[in-house]
């Protein structure tokens, strides 16, 4: 089941820089982020109150809490960081270079957490690193 909330989080993701790039043309891309990031707050709110997940926040630990702060900060910034790529750049050239982010998820994943690895995981990273250095040496 995670394998098809995967391919529809990709789906999405893909849609939200194509939305993006539209979105942001004439306006500051921080704007367009803080926007953007009140539509996701209020979404979420109706998804956790309409799916009675509300009551999970008194089960919270200072490490939940720890963690989740963290993740909203480095997501912000990496919103931030996007957005203003966008700006400057063409999504066809921000979006994978963005993907690094999948190289860098799997090795702080086997450093930090010690998950498990082989070799096909190993290629996988390797053929995105590759394919978003490629692009990113691109001149045009």
């Amino acid at each position: 089941m995670w394998k098809y909330y995967a391919i529809a989080s990709a789906l999405f993701a893909a849609l939200t820089a194509i939305f993006a790039k539209i979105g942001i043309k004439n306006i500051d891309s921080n704007l367009a982020v803080a926007l953007r990031t009140c539509v996701i707050v209020l979404m979420m709110w109706v998804i956790v109150f309409a799916s009675n997940s509300a009551e999970g926040i008194k089960t919270l630990t200072k490490t939940n809490w720890t963690f989740l702060i963290l993740s909203g900060v480095t997501t912000g910034l990496s919103w931030l960081f996007y957005f203003k790529a966008l700006e400057f750049g063409d999504v066809s050239r921000v979006a994978p270079i963005d993907k690094l982010s999948i190289v860098f998820t799997i090795v702080l994943s086997i450093i930090i957490l010690k998950e498990p690895f082989s070799w096909k995981v190993i290629l996988g990273v390797t053929l995105i690193a590759g394919g978003s250095l490629v692009i990113l040496m691109d001149k045009s």
